[in-house]
């Protein structure tokens, strides 16, 4: 169903946005050295805590007024009503007149949400404790492959969301894997991915998990069909493909005809994104790696920052405030990008897991009502884990031309303590952030004998905006905590910007494309593209005879 929303004043017109754009030019040149040395319960004032994650936002390039004007254009915006309706399962995805449910997907056995007059949770819960079972089998060998031998590798086979949130969340976790089975994924169908995460399996030994709702998607098709035939060629009986594939889909029809027993096929849902869907079936390499329990933990992180984020006033609300203050700088400052820069190696594989979040989301221009927007959308997410980064893209950060918002992710305790390396690595973390923001001015360096001629070069300017995101450790819960803080982030951006953030319908003419140009690359037929397009088939077409 579908409840009617306020008419929307456009973005531009409302009061707040127009406030907002006169207030930067009264604070655009006052520096975060001036805003610091005014206000010495800033750290405080700016910061908050909630679920086990404490954001310091006090190195941002706003005042009390800045916030508060934020504000003020998330309920000119009726966020509010937009957060109701989606946890009520309207339908908000309006291109495709579907709820958008992953806020269902972490809630506990107990609760109940009837949308269509269906129980999600009553169905999301079914499917949980399927994937439990089967996962507590791989897990304690019960499950074995087609000549008797226990599943010691499992390969992941998807693509967009049914590959980056399984890898993601199987780096993140490692540390509480079951490090006797030996987790691998193929998304590209570059037949190079295939080959290199299969070259050293035995097929007796090897699970493959298939991800597409369609059982349709062409990378993922081509690849399953790869991994059918390298089983095949090991094992030599069709009968084994029953014992080596189970499959994350809806058409048993195309499963059942791939040889998987459709007992072993499991199901999400059509209001399930796929970049909102690691905590569905999606997740179920996630749940063998690290137990039924601990992937129970990290639902039940999502749905802590679920809640937060539906109660919360928005001046104590996290993902609110982290949306709004993007929105700052993308659209009132003219920054294009979001750094993502997590202080844990376990995390590397988060910055690339928020690109697809945020920009397969926001990567808008039209509204919801089908007008062309006339103000940026979409910020470009990007980043690698610190102290990597620090010796490589942090020289631009630092003195290059562009005003790149950072977000950094630090946590108290390191899982694997070694001598002083955590206290080094937190000794970056928190200089980073303090350099960004502060700077060294010119009279600082010269006042240290640095010859007259290199003071330019060394100098800092500072007032670089960054968010400091802390937790004690990660752990299966947090890093739910962390997934969903960024969702609702997104959720908020669009909201304000009046965007779809739930459709993607950008991904749909190359993929058509593709479609069309596959069987030209493989024969004489006539082409009919644009000039360059039919130079390159056809330089293909030569090259590979």
């Amino acid at each position: 169903m579908s409840t009617p929303q306020p008419a929307l004043t456009p973005l531009t017109e409302l009061p707040a946005w127009e406030a907002l754009d006169e207030h930067a030019s009264e604070i655009e040149d006052v520096h975060l050295r001036e805003f610091f040395e005014e206000d010495e319960d800033r750290a405080s004032r700016f910061s908050l805590e909630a679920e086990g994650l404490f954001l310091d936002y006090s190195k941002n390039r706003i005042t009390s007024q800045t916030m508060d004007l934020l504000f003020q254009l998330a309920e000119q915006s009726y966020l509010q009503d937009k957060i109701d309706a989606m946890f009520r399962g309207d339908h908000i995805n309006l291109t495709e007149n579907r709820s958008v449910l992953h806020v269902a997907l972490r809630m506990p056995k107990t609760a109940s949400l009837v949308v269509d007059g269906v129980d999600v949770v009553a169905e999301v819960h079914a499917v949980l404790d399927k994937m439990a079972a089967f996962a507590d089998r791989v897990r304690s060998g019960e499950w074995t492959g087609f000549t008797g031998k226990r599943v010691r590798n499992i390969v992941n086979i998807g693509i967009g969301g049914s590959d980056l949130g399984p890898v993601m969340a199987y780096e993140a976790l490692r540390h509480c894997s079951q490090r006797d089975l030996n987790l691998r994924f193929v998304s590209n169908v570059d037949g190079t991915d295939f080959a290199e995460a299969t070259r050293d399996l035995d097929a007796s030994e090897t699970l493959f998990i298939v991800a597409s709702k369609t059982f349709t998607t062409l990378e993922t098709m081509t690849n399953a069909n790869s991994a059918r035939e390298w089983t095949l060629a090991q094992l030599g009986d069709e009968k084994a493909i029953a014992s080596h594939f189970v499959a994350l889909s809806t058409n048993a029809k195309e499963v059942s005809k791939f040889g998987i027993d459709t007992a072993n096929m499991f199901g999400f849902w059509d209001w399930v994104g796929g970049r909102y869907s690691m905590d569905s079936a999606i997740g179920l390499s996630t749940m063998i790696a690290i137990g039924p329990d601990n992937f129970r933990a990290m639902l039940a992180g999502f749905h802590a920052m679920d809640e937060h984020f539906r109660t919360a006033p928005f001046e104590r609300n996290m993902p609110v405030i982290m949306g709004l203050l993007t929105i700052w700088y993308n659209n009132i400052f003219g920054s294009q990008t979001v750094a993502i820069l997590p202080y844990d190696q376990y995390l590397k594989r988060f910055p690339a897991y928020l690109q697809q979040l945020t920009m397969e989301s926001n990567g808008k221009s039209i509204t919801v009502t089908g007008e062309q927007v006339d103000y940026e959308t979409g910020a470009i997410y990007w980043g690698e884990p610190g102290t990597n980064g620090q010796h490589s893209f942090y020289q631009l950060i630092h003195q290059g031309t562009k005003l790149i918002p950072c977000d950094f992710i630090g946590f108290m305790k390191s899982l694997n303590p070694k001598g002083d390396h955590h206290d080094i690595l937190i000794a970056n973390l928190f200089a980073q952030a303090e350099a960004l923001a502060f700077g060294k001015f010119s009279e600082e360096v010269a006042a240290q004998g640095v010859p007259e001629e290199l003071v330019a070069h060394k100098t800092f300017e500072g007032n670089r905006p960054s968010n400091m995101l802390l937790a004690e450790k990660l752990t299966p819960e947090i890093l739910g905590k962390l997934i969903a803080l960024y969702e609702h982030n997104v959720f908020t951006q669009g909201a304000i910007w009046q965007i779809d953030s739930f459709d993607q319908w950008g991904v749909e003419l190359g993929k058509v494309l593709a479609m069309r140009i596959v069987p030209e690359l493989k024969g004489n037929s006539e082409l009919g593209h644009d000039g360059s397009t039919n130079a390159l088939i056809e330089r293909y077409r030569s090259q590979k005879a």
